[in-house]
């Protein structure tokens, strides 16, 4: 693996924020899991009846999969497979990735999934105005697996705007300003 240039480290916290975006769909997700295999989540009504079976054993694994897998495509903001294709990929390895490649579809999922969670969390007619949903010690339990997702599409923008940034620092020549062109020395 190649080592970076002094100018275009990863910062230690854009590190961190990348495993958080990570973890913070893996409570929903396990949530999610144990309703599609069974275990009483405090779904009553319409929903208690709507929720089990394979039906729901197979969405629940299509929403963990289109979940988690955004969510762990965000370490391309901070590894090195987020500016180079990986030497093993036939054809393109070792090209230099498109910076808007990557920031363009961060981008996006940053927006829709920060778009997504506030509206499920606070329309009315949502979860918190639905009866069927799950109150007490069940409702608990599923908000603290939901709440970590409201951070999910902020963390995806500022490792966003932190990547593109590093991404320009890494091409501007050593000397150069805002416009990218070299500055002369001039005599004092």
């Amino acid at each position: 693996m190649p080592a970076r240039s002094p100018s275009s480290a990863v910062p230690r916290w854009a590190v961190r924020a990348a495993w958080a975006t990570m973890l913070c769909t893996v409570p929903s997700c396990v949530w999610r899991l144990a309703l599609g295999v069974g275990v009483d989540v405090g779904f009553t009504g319409r929903l208690g009846s709507l929720y089990t079976g394979t039906p729901i054993m197979i969405y629940v694994l299509v929403l963990t999969l289109l979940s988690q897998a955004p969510a762990c495509l965000t370490f391309a903001l901070v590894c090195p497979w987020g500016e180079r294709v990986p030497g093993w990929v036939p054809r393109l390895g070792g090209r230099r990735v498109p910076p808007l490649a990557v920031a363009l579809p961060a981008a996006v999922g940053a927006v829709a999934v920060t778009a997504l969670c506030a509206v499920v969390t606070l329309l009315p007619g949502g979860p918190l105005d639905n009866p069927d949903f799950p109150r007490g010690t069940a409702g608990l339990i599923m908000d603290a697996c939901y709440v970590p997702l409201l951070a999910w599409g902020p963390l995806v923008a500022v490792l966003t705007v932190a990547y593109l940034r590093r991404r320009r620092s890494a091409r501007t020549p050593p000397g150069a300003g805002a416009s990218g062109s070299v500055r002369s020395a001039s005599p004092a």
